[in-house]
């Protein structure tokens, strides 16, 4: 993600401009009310909508000099300077110093007068023009190990009193930035967590104005934001994403357009966890200002309009996906905006694909390639829903074709977009998986690994794409193979998303039928109980996974020869079966197979060392597969699931 910019000190030309102190200890910030910074217009994909983050702000007022002090330098001017005494001319020369700082405006000349303040300042004097020094490397960009040791000597300066201030909150907020730009992302969280906590201290004690509190809390906000994505942790970062766009709904105009922004800022990260009805409301509200403010023939409302599509094909709505989808592309072709609109055709295509019309979407492809670059990723994208189409007709052979071209292209792409060509690369081998074509599925997906896994904030997307290694070892009967996979898919993920996850659930399955497999039961059993309780907390009881999960917990008991636990789980799983009428008609056949199976085996045995229920296996305890009959019993489902990680 984009990094969120320092705030820079643009409100203060809304005030008398006096001479900047380093020496007073007072730190007077903005009363203005002036909007924040607005996000930048995000460009939605269609297979994988990416949260882009705000522009960095920069929040650093700095204190106006006492009017006693600015009354006594305006003195000493007045004075030849033959009649000044040593120490009026120290004064003076500090003063002229701190002007000379207070105008610099690139950092070259901030430098510069820095050098020569050292000489007349004290160290414990310096602290807020290292902040300010540190805030305009981290907006440049170009130094962050540079900036990051102004900020520490900042938070040396200011937070050596143990109290808390504006400045030692933006110098933490300054740490986690630069932390995040050096990819230190645990030492950058720790950072704006502490600031965050500061703020809020403040606020709470009354001692700063909840006007001067709101710009900074927002910046820290945003950059917890992309701190926790760059970690996987996708969810944690959403809410505070709805944080800053409650801070923003507090301090802008109720139909701004950087609000409108911020709106659809928040639906493209509901998106990108695919959590489309979620994402729905608030792609709508920034549509309905995007219209007011700018019009429908805006590229806002075009932007808005194609992420509305993606949406709309996220909860299978496709008629209206492909609606939203055309009135993007008029505005678009309007504005000559080529490759957005090339990439709206290539969603069209595949919302098409969606709709079963694979001809229709053949032809909308065929005209679409032709104004790709030989080389392009667009092309290769357009190959990939070339094979998609393809496939859905049964015409494999084309479809591996399109799908070699695609891969051709992309292996010259790897070092320059990894996490571009990782995605297509996961979409290509989900072709490949349809198509029966297993073992050019997992070298693909080994091949994504290599790439992600030097990425450290994909950490999450390394454990989606391990969980689906591990489970396509397991449909293919490599069950010793996939066990290392989906232990590492397991940990990952819950550090990710945490332990309750869904996709946490799933893994475990796989786990435990791979213990089953290997002879392992109580192992197996183990896991089993842990994904039937997240599958449970997650989807709910009567979801059909969480009754394949209890399923599995009732075989694998039965195979340690406690019938029953065995049959109490299968009768659970009866149940709810039942609770789902009519359309669970088979399933609930099978189910009462098993169960009098049981009870068959259970009348025929001693059981007089009747098993207690395993405990929940640990994270360090669990270990994790699954086989055939067991993990991959519903094999569209577990696609599904495996795919949702990918977004």
């Amino acid at each position: 993600m984009r990094r969120v910019s320092s705030f820079a000190s643009p409100h203060l030309q809304k005030h008398t401009k006096t001479f900047f102190s380093l020496i007073s200890k007072d730190f007077i910030s903005s009363t203005s009310t002036s909007p924040i910074n607005a996000n930048e217009p995000l460009s939605p994909q269609s297979s994988n909508t990416h949260l882009k983050s705000c522009k960095k702000t920069q929040s650093l007022l700095f204190s106006n000099v006492k009017t006693q002090q600015s009354q006594t330098f305006n003195t000493l001017v007045e004075q030849n300077p033959s009649q000044l005494s040593s120490r009026q001319r120290k004064i003076k020369e500090r003063s002229q110093l701190e002007e000379a700082f207070e105008s610099a405006k690139s950092i070259q000349e901030m430098l510069h007068v820095f050098q020569e303040m050292e000489a007349s300042f004290d160290e414990r004097e310096l602290g807020l023009a290292c902040l300010r020094i540190g805030l305009k490397l981290d907006q440049e960009g170009e130094d962050p190990e540079k900036a990051l040791s102004f900020a520490n000597r900042a938070l040396k300066i200011l937070d050596s009193n143990d109290k808390l201030s504006l400045p030692l909150a933006m110098t933490l907020q300054l740490l986690g930035s630069t932390c995040y730009s050096l990819k230190r992302f645990n030492d950058s969280l720790g950072y704006l967590n502490r600031a965050n906590r500061v703020l809020g201290q403040l606020e709470k004690d009354g001692s700063c104005s909840v006007e001067d509190i709101r710009p900074i809390l927002h910046a820290v906000q945003l950059e917890l934001c992309n701190t926790k994505t760059a970690m996987g942790r996708r969810e944690e970062a959403l809410a505070n994403l709805r944080k800053s766009l409650e801070l923003k709904e507090m301090t802008l105009e109720r139909d701004s357009k950087e609000l409108g922004n911020a709106n659809r800022d928040v639906a493209e990260a509901y998106v990108a966890i695919l959590q489309f009805k979620e994402a729905l409301p608030f792609c709508l509200k920034a549509l309905d200002i995007h219209k007011a403010q700018l019009g429908q023939n805006s590229v806002e409302v075009a932007h808005d309009r194609r992420l509305l599509g993606v949406i709309y094909t996220g909860l299978e709505e496709h008629e209206k996906a492909l609606e939203q989808n055309q009135l993007s592309q008029r505005v678009l072709k309007n504005w000559g905006l080529d490759t957005d609109l090339l990439r709206a055709e290539i969603d069209a295509a595949n919302m098409q694909i969606a709709l079963g019309r694979y001809d229709e979407a053949i032809n909308t492809l065929s005209v679409v390639v032709q104004q790709t670059g030989k080389e392009s990723e667009d092309r290769a994208m357009v190959f990939i829903s070339m094979a998609k189409a393809l496939c859905n007709q049964e015409k494999s052979t084309d479809a591996e074709k399109c799908l070699e071209i695609a891969c051709s292209i992309l292996g010259k792409k790897e070092k320059i977009s990894p996490v571009e060509v990782s995605e297509a690369y996961m979409e290509i081998s989900m072709l490949y998986e349809t198509m029966d074509k297993f073992e050019a599925a997992i070298s693909l997906l080994k091949r994504t690994l290599s790439l992600l896994e030097k990425l450290p904030q994909e950490q999450h997307s390394v454990g989606s794409v391990s969980a689906r290694v591990g489970w396509l070892l397991l449909l293919t009967g490599g069950v010793q193979h996939a066990i290392p996979f989906l232990e590492d898919a397991a940990e990952r993920l819950k550090e990710s998303f945490g332990s309750k996850h869904y996709a946490v659930g799933y893994v475990y399955n796989n786990l435990g039928a791979a213990y089953l497999e290997l002879d392992r039961p109580q192992s197996a059993a183990q896991v089993f109980a842990y994904a039937r309780d997240i599958m449970d907390v997650s989807l709910g009881p009567h979801h059909t996974d969480s009754i394949e999960a209890c399923q599995n917990l009732s075989k694998a008991y039965a195979a340690m020869g406690s019938y029953h636990l065995a049959i109490n789980f299968q009768e659970k799983a009866v149940e709810a079966w039942e609770g789902h009428g009519p359309s669970a008609v088979d399933e609930l056949k099978e189910a009462h197979r098993l169960l009098e199976q049981l009870k068959k085996k259970a009348s025929g045995v001693s059981d007089g060392n009747v098993m207690k229920a395993l405990p929940l296996a640990n994270s360090r305890e669990a270990g994790f597969s699954s086989t055939s009959q067991v993990g991959v019993s519903a094999i569209e489902r577990q696609r599904n699931a495996t795919k949702m990680l990918n977004q």
